[in-house]
């Protein structure tokens, strides 16, 4: 009984160690520049603006952080940025670009996607949560997506979705 316990304790630890290997090349995979577009809604009650934006993405085994830039219309210019880090299964960071200041990122990998929960500096579309997926899309691409819920039908609204190319 006693070797038993120890053979599934070292299975579970040689998962551990193979998961976080996993997620090292995962976070390296997003290493790069990139450039794409997208769409953006500010509020919930705002219209859709088509955006154009470049990323640079700094990756290490346990953090990936992304700073870009992006336009839309003529006048609109916003830097974006995200600074996460690996902390045991999941991934705890910051995410600036919203008008409110910085937000609280916190959330897991599932598959091809960071799933973070976000925490508004204030009020957005009527509560301080919302969700950003980021996204690995084949070899060289990424997706930025950011869902929220609409404060007047309770449905989930996407708010922003870049799709970026390494370039």
């Amino acid at each position: 009984m006693k070797s038993m316990m120890l053979f599934l304790l070292g299975g579970c630890l040689t998962a551990a160690v193979e998961a976080r290997a996993d997620d090292a090349d995962f976070l390296r995979s997003f290493q790069g520049s990139f450039a794409g577009s997208g769409t953006l809604k500010v509020s919930a009650s705002a219209p859709t603006v088509n955006i154009s934006c470049t990323f640079k993405s700094g990756a290490t085994s346990t953090s990936l952080s992304l700073d870009g830039k992006c336009r839309g219309l003529i006048l609109m210019t916003r830097e974006i940025s995200a600074d996460l880090k690996a902390s045991g299964a999941g991934y705890t960071g910051v995410y600036i670009g919203s008008r409110t200041g910085p937000a609280r990122l916190n959330g897991s990998r599932s598959g091809n996607a960071l799933n973070l929960g976000i925490r508004w500096a204030k009020e957005v579309n009527g509560d301080r949560k919302a969700q950003l997926t980021v996204e690995k899309t084949g070899s060289d691409g990424m997706r930025l997506t950011v869902t929220d819920t609409d404060p007047k039908t309770g449905r989930t609204m996407v708010t922003s979705r870049i799709d970026l190319r390494r370039s």
